[in-house]
This record gives C-alpha cells, sequence and structure tokens, in this order.
C-alpha cells in the first residue's frame, strides 16, 4: 500500500524498521514532526509522497553536487544497468574511475595520492584506513577529534559528530570498553592536546584521523597550517595521518579539501585519504587512497585483510565517473556563489531578528550556530541555543524549503540551485529568523 501523507509514510516504515529510518538523522528526532517521505528529485529540488516539491539543502548529504538526476548521470547508470548489476568480477570501469580519481589529486605537480582501492561505504573506508595504519606501523592507538565522524566502526564512535552528535550521545552502545580504549579523542585545533597526547603515549600511535575540514558537527574549519600541523607532528613521532573527505572530497573544490589547502601554498601531502560521497554521484560507493606502498598491504598483495561483494559496484562507478568528469571549474564557481547567495542571507535575516549566530565555512560548506562567537571546535559547536534550530527548520519547511533536520550539520547548495530555487529560500529566510527569535527552551 502506498503512503498518501508523509505521517501515513512514516508509520508504515516504524512497523518494519527501527525508528522507521535506514539513518538516524532521518528521524526528525532532534527537530521534532514528522520526517519527509522523499519519492523523486531533480535539479534543486525533492518532492515527498504528498506531491510537494521543496528546495533542497541536503543534497543526499552532499553527494548532489550537480543537482538530483543530473540526465548525464542518470543516462550514464542506465547504460550500465542494462549491461549487468554486479559480476563479483573487476571491470574496466573501476580501472577507469582509480585513474581519474589519481590524476583528480594531481595538484601543481603534487601527487596527493598514488593508488586507490574501492568500498561501498565511508565507514568502510575509514575503518580500512586505520587497519592499513595499524598494520603499517605495528602499533594500536589512534588519534581522533571530539566532533569528527569517521564513520560507525566502534573505535571511531567516541565523541563523534553526525547523528552522534545529533542524539546528544557520548558514543554507542555495544562498543567493549577495551576497543573504545585505542582512541584517544583531543579537542579540534589544539597543537598543545595532540603534542601531549603523543607524549603521554610514546611509542603507541599508529595515526592521527581528523576530517579535511570537520563538517559534522556543523563545520568545524581547520585554522591555517592545522593539518600540516597533524602530518609533521604524526611523522615525527613514527606515526601516519589520515585525512578523511569523505564529506569534503570533490566537493568544496576539484581535488577536495587538500586541494585548496595545496592551492593556498600549504605543501604537504596525506599519508591515506578516504572518500565517499561525491565520488559515487549519489550511490554506495566510498574509497581509501594514498602511498604506494601502504595501499600495496591490502591483500592480495600484503597481510591487511579487506573485501566487499559489491565493492566498485559498476552502477555506482559509472555513476561517480560521469559526476566527477563534469565537476569542472564552472561547476565549483555555481555552488561556492550559491553557497555564498544563501549564506550571506541567512546571516543578515538572523541579524536582523537580533538573534546571536555564528555562520561557520569550509569552502563551500557552512552551517550556522546559534550563539556569540566563532565555533572552532565541538565545544564550541555544542555551546549554542540548539533549541532554536527547531522552529527556524519548521518555518523553512513550511516555507517549501528543506533544510538538514539538525543544527549539527552543513548545508549543501548544488550546481543546479538557479535563481528561482535562490529566491524561494531567500524568501523564506526572513519569517524563519523570526521564529528562531520568537522560540524558547524546552
Amino acid at each position: 500500500m502506498n503512503a498518501t501523507t508523509n505521517a501515513d509514510a512514516a508509520a508504515r516504515a516504524r512497523a518494519v524498521i527501527p525508528g522507521g529510518v535506514n539513518s538516524p538523522v532521518r528521524a526528525f528526532g532532534s527537530v521534532g514532526g514528522t520526517p519527509l517521505s522523499i519519492v523523486s528529485a531533480r535539479g534543486p529540488l525533492v518532492t515527498d509522497v504528498t506531491g510537494r516539491e521543496y528546495v533542497d539543502l541536503v543534497a543526499s548529504w552532499g553527494p548532489a553536487l550537480l543537482g538530483h538526476a543530473q540526465p548525464d548521470v542518470v543516462a550514464a547508470v542506465q547504460a550500465a544497468a542494462a549491461r549487468g548489476l554486479s559480476f563479483g568480477a573487476s571491470t574496466p570501469g573501476e580501472t577507469d574511475l582509480a585513474e581519474h580519481v589519481i590524476e583528480r589529486l594531481r595538484v601543481g605537480g603534487t601527487a596527493g595520492i598514488e593508488k586507490l582501492r574501492l568500498v561501498s561505504t565511508g565507514t568502510e573506508a575509514t575503518m580500512t584506513a586505520i587497519r592499513i595504519a595499524r598494520g603499517a606501523t605495528g602499533r594500536d592507538v589512534i588519534v581522533k577529534f571530539a566532533g569528527h565522524y569517521h564513520g560507525h566502526s566502534d573505535g571511531l564512535l567516541a565523541e563523534s559528530g553526525s547523528g552522534v552528535a545529533t542524539l546528544g550521545l557520548p558514543g554507542s552502545a555495544g562498543v567493549p570498553a577495551a576497543i573504545a580504549g585505542l582512541t584517544l579523542v583531543l579537542p579540534y585545533n589544539d597543537r598543545d592536546a595532540v603534542l601531549a597526547a603523543f607524549a603521554a603515549h610514546p611509542g603507541r600511535i599508529a595515526a592521527i584521523i581528523a576530517e579535511a575540514a570537520g563538517a559534522n558537527a556543523g563545520v568545524l574549519a581547520p585554522d591555517e597550517g592545522f593539518n600540516r600541523f597533524l602530518i609533521e607532528t604524526a611523522h615525527a613521532h613514527g606515526a601516519l595521518f589520515l585525512l578523511d573527505e569523505v564529506l569534503t572530497g570533490f566537493r568544496v573544490g576539484p581535488a577536495g579539501w587538500w586541494g585548496l589547502e595545496q592551492a593556498a601554498g600549504q605543501s604537504w601531502v596525506p599519508d591515506l585519504v578516504t572518500f565517499g560521497k561525491v565520488i559515487g554521484g549519489g550511490m554506495p560507493l566510498a574509497a581509501i587512497g594514498g602511498r604506494a606502498d601502504l595501499l600495496d598491504l591490502l591483500a592480495p598483495l600484503g597481510p591487511v585483510y579487506q573485501a566487499g561483494t559489491l565493492s566498485g559496484n559498476p552502477l555506482a562507478v559509472a555513476a561517480g565517473l560521469a559526476t566527477l568528469r563534469l565537476a569542472d571549474a564552472e561547476v565549483y564557481g555555481r555552488v561556492d556563489a550559491a553557497a555564498s547567495v544563501v549564506s550571506n542571507a541567512l546571516d543578515d535575516a538572523l541579524t536582523a531578528e537580533g538573534v546571536a549566530h555564528a555562520v561557520s565555512w569550509a569552502g563551500s560548506l557552512f552551517s550556522v550556530a546559534f550563539r556569540e562567537g566563532a565555533v572552532r571546535d565541538y565545544a564550541d559547536a555544542r555551546d549554542q541555543e540548539a533549541w532554536r534550530y527547531p522552529a527556524f527548520f519548521h518555518a523553512m519547511l513550511d516555507a517549501g524549503v528543506s533544510l538538514p533536520p539538525s543544527v549539527f550539520e552543513a548545508w549543501f547548495l548544488t550546481a543546479a540551485h538557479d535563481e528561482a530555487a535562490l529566491g524561494r529560500i531567500l524568501d523564506a529566510l526572513p519569517a524563519a529568523a523570526r521564529a528562531a527569535a520568537a522560540a524558547t527552551p524546552g
């Protein structure tokens, strides 16, 4: 039976799916109300089960860089599907995508990665990167930063962002203390804390893992030079640096956040990089890239085991390759311009209503925190009047604009957000700002 309202769809889902969702933030738990059930999307718009269209600022949490259902991407997937959905064997498309990504991460003569292994999810990518780091160093301890989200593998959920932040959880039940104890969680952008961790655990730390720019507790941009400091510190102590570009990779620029830093003159190369979201063009695909000697530790060449029945799925590879081939300088220029228009209007609307707020940026990604002062780490992100966001969110939704259903998420613009779509967002912001101003705790 097809649902006729979002409430009907949610009720049906709750009867057979835990919480009615297959990823927690979709449940609208932090904003309240009935989650949308989306049946189609095109360009900057999504359509729910009632047939109502919304201007979309979720963009599938980043992958829809070109907009939804971009015709060339859809055609590439349809052509791949006609040849077969999955083979359990290698395909030329996997190599095509790997070659394209490696070349794309060649900035000013510097190679960002030398080899690439495809997997299905960002969680798999970061989990595998951790396994490589431990296998390469013979060490067990990992350093991560509070508010950074690296997927839901056991050792990386401590003080994570994304859904963990949205639900106000310290971590997850079911994670053994012995595993959690191998992860050191430090405040972001705190150089002294990093140095102290290595001093306190000599010879035990295998790697530092960090989002290239934090985007899962709201946007947490790295201080200038912080990523370079991390790799220099890691190497000085015999450890590796794992750069998580699952969200920022190919989203904030042609070579991700790393490319932006190289263009700004911050010369450094990560040991391992993880990709997701855009690399799959909206389909389940992710990857681990990095130095050849590290990637060659993976089976069948080396002793670090990783496998996946659907790794390098031909439909996902086709979607990712088509998306990346279309993602040129013009596309990134349009996304940057659209993000600037919306973020500036957001700032102006909240300022006009006297609502304390900070808009944080990392490339074209931005978020709002209801507080005075900049947001540099997870403590700052949590120190806000988050209770203002539900009223703001629902006012925008009532006006036909779909925002991320959590204040701890980035906003995503696409190359398909044209003047009409941007106009609808700008028209909705003043009333939403008034709703935020009128909101009360609890």
